[in-house]
């Protein structure tokens, strides 16, 4: 079965962030390709961050963060690192806790959209 891979970052029960993988299902749309079942969202917000951004956050809601046109590494309050590449979607749902560190991988202006639900 095909399958679309988000990576998630979530609060512990302690407090902590970490890092997990979050599997939607697709189904055979025929010649359109292969489709999930839909999300229901509240809110679309576009988002550019200067180059030097590197900043210690929760994510203000939860909300999937699709990468436009630069990597971000992101840090986990654990310390554990991982870079993501333009395209790729983040699950953000740290909303409290320690949060995590977002930094750009390369010092130019990154852009992402941040879809709400």
């Amino acid at each position: 079965m095909e399958q679309f891979k988000v990576t998630r970052v979530y609060t512990d029960e302690t407090g902590e962030s970490r890092f997990d993988e979050v599997f939607y299902p697709l189904t055979d749309g025929g010649s359109i390709g292969h489709l999930s079942q839909s999300v229901a969202v509240k809110e679309v917000v576009f988002r550019k961050v200067p180059a030097g951004y590197n900043d210690l956050h929760n994510a203000p809601q939860k909300q999937y963060v699709v990468l436009l046109d630069g990597g971000v590494e992101i840090e986990t309050s654990l310390g554990e690192k991982r870079v993501f590449e333009q395209g790729e979607i983040l699950l953000m749902e740290d909303t409290t806790g320690k949060g995590h560190r977002s930094s750009n991988v390369e010092q130019r202006e990154r852009s992402s959209l941040f879809i709400i639900f």
